[in-house]
């Protein structure tokens, strides 16, 4: 029996701000898929400045371009949104409203495809409120939310200045969200196989 490829998992997430706690730990969950055997790639919040997304407009910006090129080609997302006033940003809703572009594919939206969902806030009722905004957007997308979905409050000190995770605790939850999105990946690629 031939091996499957390695797993593609895409890092969807951050903020306009660059090397902010969003994106630190969206980078350390892709960090725990890439050790479990994935391939990896992120679209942080420099690649998601889009136009704001508009459904009668056909033409795709080259940025949106890319998004939905690098969705397509997943077998799995981690997603990681700030916690905006208690939900997902408006950059990172912008952007997996331009997951519809995928509508008439053969597994529409987010179809079979694991989705870890990561929210960082400060404090934690915005973290819990975004997670569950976060996992519905998923849920409507098609996608299958991991078991786990890390929440980070970083109302505490969580990253130092070269952006290494000073939490051991919330080093292990962003891990485990890399871990089970490659591991449901792998899953989705051997049913495939066997079907």
């Amino acid at each position: 029996m031939i091996s499957p490829p390695p797993p593609f998992i895409l890092g969807i997430g951050g903020t306009t701000r660059p090397g902010s706690s969003t994106e630190r730990a969206l980078l350390l969950a892709l960090a725990a898929a890439a050790a479990a055997g994935a391939e990896t790639a992120m679209l942080g919040g420099a690649a998601l400045q889009l136009p704001m997304y508009d459904p009668a407009v056909p033409e795709l910006s080259e940025a949106a371009t890319t998004l939905i090129a690098q969705v397509r080609r997943c077998q799995g997302l981690i997603i990681a949104s700030p916690g905006y006033h208690g939900t997902i940003s408006g950059m990172v809703k912008n952007a997996l409203d331009y997951i519809e572009a995928l509508r008439g594919e053969p597994a529409p939206y987010l179809e079979g495809r694991a989705v870890g969902c990561i929210c960082c806030a400060y404090g934690w009722q915005a973290t819990g409120t975004t997670l569950v905004a976060m996992r519905s957007v998923v849920h409507a997308l098609r996608g299958w939310p991991t078991p786990f979905g890390a929440a980070v409050n970083s109302a505490q000190p969580v990253f130092d200045t070269d952006g290494r995770c000073l939490d051991a605790t919330v080093a292990q939850q962003l891990a485990l969200v890399g871990e089970q999105v490659v591991a449901f990946a792998r899953m989705r690629q051997l049913a495939t196989v066997d079907a």
